[in-house]
């Protein structure tokens, strides 16, 4: 994180605890609110052969990538395991993934072994470029929601793109200098009020946005984490990374797992990867394994990973010392 960005947020009264951006306590339901948001980063991909580049290592079709409009895509093992999902970006020519600041380097590290002789440059732009959420208050259903196949974005003046998210949010990638004034304006004008990272991070959970951890990075093929149905998967746009083991998946069958929105009542989210089995099955063989989970209002919202049922089942617990029961929204 940009060294002058974190000492103004402590300025703003931010506290900085286990890689989240925490502020005072207040009420904020229906208000506005903006989120300095910690869990994600950017890895910037420039030169003259970004698109042929990128093509050849993402799920998604780059040449839908434009200024205005972003998408959800990921990168693959040769076994077709996802290693990260990410959203892309664009602006000046140069390409934006924003994902997982855990998984940052090991993508750059194993991308640069692909460059060769392609005028590909791959940063790191941890410092460089700022992350800023931004909410409005929306009815929210509960259900996973499914946004347009491409993210739309808003290219702003002196910020580098605004991407419009379900339930009236928005990411926001700025420099440090343009992130410093936008809060200032919004909190100044008091039309948003700042709420800690976490809870931007519970709605991308609410709106079924799948980011991996390292202890889920590899486990999952695409399909089981819906990014098929959220528009990340190009099945017409040639080979990539894994791309075999994809296709047959699409064109031969259907995956037998799928990325589900559960809840349960517990007072420590489970660790990702946490495994999920069937109690009325009689076993605890596994029928399952947890994305990512966090606590809001007493009641812990998870994404999870499981195969899929023609009838939703009822005994679900999770593989944990207090088999806490989970339901299926």
């Amino acid at each position: 994180m940009n060294q002058s960005w974190k000492k103004f947020l402590l300025g703003e009264n931010a506290s900085f605890e286990n890689n989240q951006i925490v502020f005072p306590t207040v009420d904020l339901e229906n208000h506005n609110r903006i989120y300095a948001v910690s869990n994600l980063s950017v890895l910037t991909v420039s030169g003259r052969d970004a698109v042929t580049f990128l093509q050849g290592q993402t799920t998604c079709n780059v040449n839908d990538i434009s200024e205005t409009k972003s998408g959800l895509g990921a990168f693959c093992t040769a076994k077709g395991r996802v290693i990260t999902t990410f959203l892309l970006a664009k602006h000046n020519g140069d390409f934006l993934l924003v994902l997982p600041a855990e998984l940052l380097a090991i993508i750059k590290k194993r991308l640069q072994m692909y460059i060769l002789r392609a005028d590909v440059v791959l940063t790191d732009s941890s410092d460089d470029i700022c992350l800023l959420g931004l909410l409005c208050p929306d009815d929210q259903t509960g259900s996973i929601a499914v946004p347009d196949p491409l993210f739309t974005s808003y290219p702003q003046q002196d910020v580098l793109n605004q991407i419009a998210l379900p339930q009236n949010r928005y990411l926001i990638l700025a420099k440090p200098s343009k992130a410093i004034s936008l809060w200032s304006e919004k909190v100044g004008s008091q039309h948003y009020r700042p709420d800690n990272s976490a809870h931007w991070s519970y709605l991308d959970i609410i709106d079924g946005i799948p980011w991996l951890t390292a202890l889920t990075s590899e486990e999952f093929i695409p399909q089981m984490l819906n990014l098929d149905k959220l528009g990340g998967v190009s099945f017409n746009k040639g080979c990539y990374t894994g791309q075999e083991i994809v296709a047959r998946t699409h064109y031969l069958g259907k995956s037998k797992r799928e990325m589900r929105l559960a809840e349960g009542v517990m007072t420590l989210p489970p660790e990702p990867n946490t495994a999920i089995f069937d109690d009325d099955a009689g076993t605890e063989e596994v029928v399952g394994r947890v994305l990512q989970g966090l606590i809001h209002k007493n009641c812990c919202k998870m994404l999870i990973v499981i195969q899929v049922y023609d009838e939703k089942p009822h005994g679900l617990k999770l593989k944990n010392p207090d088999q806490n029961k989970i339901t299926l929204i």
